[in-house]
């Protein structure tokens, strides 16, 4: 009787220590061993408390690409890039998973660098130089007026405002644009907002819409990489 006792307080301890094992497994260490559906459980239940972390929307997104779900890929990495858009992994994993569907970050016709400088620092950061610029030039043109001295720090305050402004105007114009991931494997672009309308094209996941207009549970999208036109269901699409 002792003897099963023992057995079975060893097999309680034995299984403990088995759970608190595995409960100890952090999420780099389910994604390093492969268990990539259990690491995105775990980084999406960090993401709910650290709802701007953009390196959990960059892990989030390294579980989708391993998992083939290249659409829900691109949403998170472009979610971390909206962020952080001066991090090199970040970018290089967006500009590698929109190449897998046959999509572009850089717009066409616009060079790389010229990219690169107006992703130079985040929407956060830029409306911040924006107000510290701003808070310059209004202490410059008060000191200005008051004394009549400093006028051409003054006038080179203005034209940096003027700079920033334009470029705060830029960002969050292309920002603010209510964008899309196609995130099913194949989604029909039809000619209206219903299956009675004919598909003009099937879109493969991880392809850019921008959303102009919605009529219940269908969305009309323009295809970013094509300028094709069209409608598609919302269960179709992960909004960014």
């Amino acid at each position: 009787m002792k003897k099963r006792n023992w057995y079975g307080l060893l097999s309680i301890l034995f299984l403990t220590v088995s759970l608190g094992a595995q409960a100890g497994q952090t999420a780099e260490d389910l994604y390093r061993h492969g268990q990539y559906a259990q690491a995105l459980s775990a980084y999406e239940k960090q993401i709910k408390d650290y709802p701007n972390n953009p390196f959990l929307y960059y892990n989030i997104g390294n579980c989708y690409f391993k998992m083939g779900s290249t659409g829900l890929a691109v949403a998170n990495y472009y979610r971390a890039f909206q962020l952080n858009p001066r991090d090199t992994d970040i970018r290089h994993n967006l500009e590698l998973a929109l190449a897998a569907s046959g999509e572009s970050l850089v717009p066409a016709g616009m060079p790389v660098s010229l990219h690169k400088a107006v992703f130079g620092l985040s929407l956060t950061e830029l409306q911040g130089l924006l107000h510290l610029v701003l808070w310059a030039f209004c202490l410059l043109a008060g000191l200005w007026l008051l004394t009549r001295k400093a006028g051409k720090i003054t006038l080179v305050a203005g034209v940096l405002l003027l700079a920033v402004a334009g470029w705060f105007f830029v960002r969050y114009s292309w920002q603010s644009e209510p964008l899309a991931v196609v995130a099913t494997p194949q989604a029909e672009l039809r000619s209206g907002p219903g299956e009675n309308f004919p598909a003009s094209a099937t879109i493969t996941q991880g392809h850019l819409v921008q959303i102009v207009d919605q009529k219940g549970p269908w969305q009309q999208v323009v295809l970013r990489s094509e300028g094709i036109k069209g409608w598609m269901e919302n269960s179709s699409l992960e909004h960014i």
